[in-house]
């Protein structure tokens, strides 16, 4: 009995030794990771595509990776996009801070609601989103609907302003092929993500019209900043916002 004691007490001391020399391995390891994936990766992305033309119909990121391909594009004021994306159920993301990014980390982390956290920021030419809005899907932001708007001029009336915007679906989280960074991988099939905010808006009244433009870009297959593979048939799903005339769903 007595050496079934010391055996287990044995086995415990061991299994703590080896877990605090994983947690001390993990805590050393971490800066470096840290230096890689946030700082020496994406600086050398950025010197080596910062020389390459950027392509009109993609957004880029902060590295200019070639990111999301447009798909959508809004007309109407910042007021009518705001109203009318509220109404079909998508909520304006927060601003990444660092209360934001720890909110965000803690809700992916533990599984918690955030339905307005953060999305990383992307560039059109060099400027960065205008808007972005966001359909969490579950308990958490790990899997969310969400899309980026840009403005595009300024005109007399601004219920004729264009926001185009690139729309796809978070599945889940994980590290970016290319950077190592943590990042959402996407759903491939982007066009679905097109459609689904197009319905959206259609179904809380808030479209007066639903043109489309068929060849906006080339279709096919490509990789988004993360590495991640997507398909389109390069459609550019337009909505031209009006009065509300349905009470949006739930």
């Amino acid at each position: 009995m007595k050496s079934r004691v010391l055996a287990g007490r044995r086995g415990w001391l061991l299994l703590r030794t080896a877990t605090l020399r994983a947690a001390a391995a993990f805590l050393m390891l971490l800066p470096s990771y840290a230096l890689l994936a946030y700082v020496l990766l994406p600086a050398s992305w950025h010197r080596f595509q910062s020389r390459s033309p950027r392509d009109g119909t993609l957004t880029y990121t902060a590295e200019a990776i070639p990111a999301d391909p447009l798909n959508v594009a809004l007309v109407g004021s910042r007021g009518q996009v705001v109203e009318a994306m509220r109404a079909a159920g998508w909520l304006p993301a927060d601003r990444i801070t660092l209360t934001s990014g720890w909110r965000d980390a803690r809700s992916i982390l533990f599984n918690r609601p955030y339905p307005t956290a953060p999305v990383s920021t992307h560039y059109l030419g060099m400027r960065p989103q205008d808007l972005a809005f966001e359909r969490q899907v579950g308990r958490s932001p790990r899997r969310r609907h969400h899309v980026r708007f840009w403005c595009l001029g300024e005109p007399a009336d601004p219920r004729k302003t264009v926001w185009i915007g690139a729309a796809s679906f978070d599945t889940g989280v994980g590290v970016s092929r290319f950077t190592g960074e943590v990042m959402h991988h996407i759903d491939p099939a982007v066009d679905l993500e097109r459609d689904r905010l197009l319905s959206d808006l259609e179904a809380a009244g808030a479209a007066e019209s639903v043109p489309r433009v068929v060849s906006f870009r080339p279709g096919g297959n490509g990789r988004n900043g993360g590495g991640d593979r997507y398909f389109t048939d390069g459609g550019l799903g337009i909505v031209v916002l009006g009065a509300r005339e349905g009470p949006g769903p739930d």
